[in-house]
């Protein structure tokens, strides 16, 4: 049960978080972004809850916790290689209006996603032999 638990709140960022943050004036409903980002922008949330959701259901009604850790994987390590890869494609971590989010902010967003990463990483590679040492 507790590796259930800590498997739903390392994919809450990207199933819950991220849309509610995002469905507002800043980015959805942003007059300044062009129709077509706020499209992928609304796209990618929708992807995201959908598989939260369907990862959910694999881990607590199926008990298949080892596939929704990978894909639970492939969604936070896309986050971070995109921001990584941001320098490369003009991607920021800033408003559009050109202010960046706060230095803490962006250091929050980045713990949280590799402690995310590291948790759904350590509930993969623990298995099921290993479960005593996550309790």
């Amino acid at each position: 049960m507790i590796r259930k638990l800590l498997f739903t709140l390392a994919i809450l960022p990207f199933a819950v978080v991220t849309p509610v943050l995002e469905v507002s004036p800043t980015h959805v409903f942003n007059p300044d972004w062009p129709g077509h980002a706020r499209l992928h922008d609304v796209w990618q949330l929708i992807t995201h809850s959908t598989l939260a959701l369907y990862m959910a259901w694999l881990v607590w009604l199926r008990g298949r916790e080892r596939e929704g850790c990978v894909v639970g994987l492939i969604v936070i390590g896309s986050f971070l290689v995109a921001h990584f890869m941001s320098p490369l494609y003009g991607g920021s971590m800033s408003h559009s209006d050109g202010i960046p989010l706060s230095p803490a902010a962006q250091a929050a967003v980045m713990v949280m996603a590799a402690a995310a990463g590291i948790l759904v990483g350590l509930l993969l590679t623990a298995g099921k032999r290993g479960t005593a040492q996550l309790r």
